[in-house]
């Protein structure tokens, strides 16, 4: 082979290189993230991710996606357009314990005067965790904000429930790991990119 057709074999490894690592997805416990997504035709970017511990159990993997990078709280609630939480479960944990780790994280992180104005929407959760006697190891729950629509919920990429259309029932429940009193602090530095 001449010096030619070397240099054209390295030169297309190298661009097959590149593209292999733009669509690389980030790997977490053995759970691979897509590094972007698409929402209500809006790309959107893994912002961070990372485990759910509880006492020493790994409970699931969570990934955040928003249209730009934030980095703080603050601004991830503020942020415009669509947005995703990506749960992938990494034990089987049943509708019960689940629900009851929602409440407690919404109750935490929500004051009195919030609570009371999501009853209804708070409803339709317990109703979709109500839908699905569990979830195992492998199985998604999704929830993209939808911007003129609301909070859709997935479970293994098909829709579940009613849409939920207000914004701050939306924030509430990223709250649950991005509030004052996250369900896992390690897990909220990771998903502000830390």
């Amino acid at each position: 082979m001449n010096i030619n057709g070397i240099r054209t074999k390295f030169a297309m490894a190298a661009m097959l290189a590149c593209l292999g690592q733009a669509a690389m997805a980030m790997d977490v416990n053995g759970v691979k993230l897509d590094d972007a997504v698409k929402v209500a035709n809006q790309d959107l970017k893994l912002n961070g991710a990372g485990i759910r511990t509880k006492a020493i159990f790994k409970v699931y993997v969570a990934g955040l996606y928003l249209p730009e990078k934030k980095k703080t709280p603050a601004d991830i609630l503020a942020a415009q357009g669509a947005r995703r939480m990506r749960l992938v479960m990494l034990r089987e944990v049943n509708s019960e314990e689940f629900g009851q780790a929602f409440m407690d994280g919404l109750n935490a992180n929500s004051d009195k005067g919030e609570k009371a104005k999501f009853v209804n929407q708070t409803v339709k959760m317990g109703e979709i965790f109500a839908a699905i006697p569990s979830l195992k190891q492998g199985d998604t729950v999704t929830s993209d904000w939808i911007p003129g629509t609301g909070m859709q919920i997935l479970v293994n990429d098909k829709k579940v429930g009613d849409v939920m259309p207000d914004p701050a029932f939306y924030n509430a429940f990223l709250r649950i790991w991005l509030g004052d009193k996250p369900a896992d602090a390690d897990l909220k530095n990771k998903l502000l990119g830390g």
